[in-house]
């Protein structure tokens, strides 16, 4: 009886900031649903997923706690700790699989989880601990003033000494996986550079942004611990994050193909009514001038958006003008240029899939195929016949 009534003491609040968290913690659960249910076939997507779902767990349990709400699930308290350790993971795997265009699994990459599967299994004393336990944690981080309830004398507080280096764990995983992302994105801006591409993609540009949040998140992260003890400034994380999940939701959206003119306006119409002066001249122009053809991501909706045209009247120039399709309309170009690649001495450190991938092909098997239908050879019967005692 006693515990009960320090448990009513507990008070509950509702303001401005609870109000911003709590529509937060529902926009991201919104957003990672989303993206979940469309990551079939986009791995990237779907670690971005759980990602976002992660963010949106762990900043309900400090909602609930900020508000005073925890008190009638008191059994939960800290239970989404290890969750917090996974935010950086399970980004970077986002970010490789979108640069790197590599399927990412669990069962390939479980190492990036040890740290919190770890400290999960070190925290089940506190999990499984009586209410007291749990109630004092909460009063020790919230009110600290208010009285303490009393612990069996033989409870173990032995998971402490993980417990007690949690923020020291969240702020190494972040500074970790923030220093491997910037990596990989300035690597990805590198080989751009080098091959001559202008125009960053999208997919580059959601991924360097994706660096920079989380480098603000790791300086936030620092600020707050070292201006607060225990946890007396999440609801600032939670403000933050709340911001984050609307933005997120707005870049998405305006990367949605919903507002393109090729998905709003009927498809023979935008063709009878485009008075552009597009023709095969300024589409070969835009393609070689910014060497779109390099991009892995070529397609011809996305030059259409591009273009601001619809992508039939792309086509319909091309095949008139090029006896050909799209898709080969680029892969001609990309073949031409990686001929060039191929016997150029100084790329010759470079493997032939290498240069494949730099050339804009997604895997090997689709740059030898379209390297034997337009020249009639393979590229390595193609180097040897400039280098006959190879």
């Amino acid at each position: 009886m006693e515990l009960d009534r320090l448990i009513e003491y507990i008070p509950i609040r509702h303001n401005l900031i609870s109000t911003i968290m709590f529509l937060g913690v529902v926009q991201s659960s919104f957003l990672s649903i989303v993206l979940l249910l469309n990551s079939s076939n986009n791995v990237g997507l779907k670690w971005l997923g759980f990602s976002i779902l992660a963010t949106a767990l762990i900043f309900l349990d400090v909602y609930v706690c900020y508000t005073g709400q925890i008190k009638y699930v008191l059994f939960l308290n800290d239970s989404t700790e290890a969750l917090v350790l996974t935010i950086g993971p399970t980004l970077y795997l986002a970010i490789y699989c979108f640069l790197k265009r590599e399927n990412v699994t669990f069962k390939k990459h479980w190492l990036h989880f040890m740290i919190p599967i770890g400290y999960f299994l070190s925290q089940i004393p506190f999990y499984l601990a009586p209410i007291s336990v749990k109630y004092n944690a909460y009063i020790g981080a919230y009110y600290s003033k208010f009285p303490s309830a009393k612990i069996p004398e033989s409870f173990d507080y032995s998971y402490h000494y993980i417990k007690d280096i949690f923020d020291w764990l969240i702020l190494a995983t972040f500074l970790f996986y923030t220093i491997l992302s910037l990596k990989m994105v300035w690597e990805e801006k590198s080989r751009l550079k080098e091959i001559g591409v202008k125009n960053k993609s999208s997919k580059y540009i959601f991924t360097r942004n994706t660096v920079i949040v989380l480098f603000i998140l790791l300086v936030l992260i620092f600020s707050i611990f070292y201006s607060f003890d225990d946890d007396g400034g999440d609801h600032y994380l939670g403000i933050f994050n709340s911001c984050l999940a609307f933005l997120t939701t707005y870049v998405l959206v305006s990367e949605s193909r919903f507002f393109e003119k090729s998905w709003v306006a009927d498809k023979y119409e935008t063709i009878g009514q485009s008075k552009s002066n597009l023709n095969l001249v300024s589409i070969e122009s835009y393609v070689d001038e910014n060497n779109y053809f390099l991009l892995q991501d070529a397609s011809l909706n996305d030059l259409a958006t591009i273009l601001k045209v619809h992508p039939n009247h792309i086509s319909k120039i091309i095949n008139q003008g090029k006896h050909s399709n799209f898709n080969d309309f680029i892969n001609q170009k990309r073949i031409a240029f990686s001929q060039g690649k191929l016997i150029d001495p100084g790329f010759s450190n470079l493997t032939i899939e290498a240069i494949g991938a730099m050339a804009g092909f997604k895997s090997k098997s689709a740059f030898y195929s379209a390297f034997k239908k337009h020249t009639g050879t393979s590229p390595s019967a193609y180097i040897r016949s400039f280098s006959p005692k190879l």
